[in-house]
């Protein structure tokens, strides 16, 4: 009985997540879960049944679910929760059920998320994991090129890739990644000038239209003044504390270190 009311729910959820019903399945998704507490055959307990391998694998398209659903709900830590659970069936029940073939897609979004959140070491850790066979998708391999572009710090092709995704929920996630990039360049140009052309600035950080710039310096606490961006003074302190810094007296100390060490050796 409770095999065939999760399945008639999962059927519920995943039309509820492609009308974009996002409240829907959240609801759906709850009930599904309570559902498959009610099924022996799941992790960790694994018993056997007549309906073992229909139970796995219904939890684990559950889980896939979820993850897709917690990627338009652009919730990252829900996320991580139901790609950890995810991972137990990929790598737990490889000899009970046939392979997903969702597996290398859902593993393709994990590395984004991770992209998104910065987290790169953790992102080669999860590569490492990933056969080498599957590597060669293109859903492992754009993950793999935007984290190359990222550490050459090749930001305009991240943000270009932002623009052409393979799906929706790659869209959703490239549009967060995009967003990560941008700051993170625009931390940088906040450090380097004192201020920016409002024409460079949009080539610079790949805004479509002018006013897309004012609105981002706006956000920031950034002034425009003369048609330039004029970041915000505490980002120049650095190079006024500099200019203060008592470069002669630094000297005679360093020279009067040096000579009681020649002494003490």
């Amino acid at each position: 009985m409770a095999l065939q009311e999760a399945t008639a729910l999962l059927g519920r959820l995943k039309d509820a997540i492609g009308k974009k019903d996002l409240s829907t399945a959240d609801t759906l998704l709850g009930q599904l879960k309570v559902k498959l507490i009610q099924l022996p055959a799941l992790p960790p307990t694994f018993e056997k049944s007549a309906t073992a391998q229909q139970e796995l694998l219904l939890g684990r398209e559950v889980l896939e679910q979820a993850v897709l659903l917690s990627c338009k709900k652009q919730d990252e830590a829900a996320m991580e929760r139901s790609f950890a659970q995810l991972r137990t069936y990929y790598n737990d029940t490889r000899t009970l059920v046939p392979p997903s073939a969702n597996e290398v897609a859902m593993q393709g979004l994990n590395l984004l998320r991770l992209l998104v959140q910065n987290r790169i070491a953790e992102f080669h850790t999860e590569l490492e994991l990933i056969p080498p066979v599957a590597q060669k998708d293109p859903a492992i391999q754009q993950p793999v090129q935007l984290e190359q572009w990222l550490m050459e710090g090749a930001y305009n092709k991240v943000l270009a890739a932002a623009k052409n995704s393979a799906s929706e929920v790659h869209g959703m996630l490239l549009a967060q990644l995009a967003t990560t990039v941008r700051d993170e360049a625009a931390s940088c140009s906040e450090k380097a000038y004192e201020r920016l052309k409002l024409s460079d600035a949009q080539k610079l950080l790949l805004f479509e239209s002018e006013a897309a710039v004012k609105a981002y310096a706006q956000q920031h606490n950034w002034s425009i003044a003369d048609g330039y961006i004029v970041f915000k003074t505490e980002a120049n302190e650095g190079t006024a504390a500099s200019k203060a810094i008592p470069s002669l007296e630094l000297i005679n100390n360093a020279l009067v270190y040096a000579k009681e060490l020649e002494r003490i050796v």
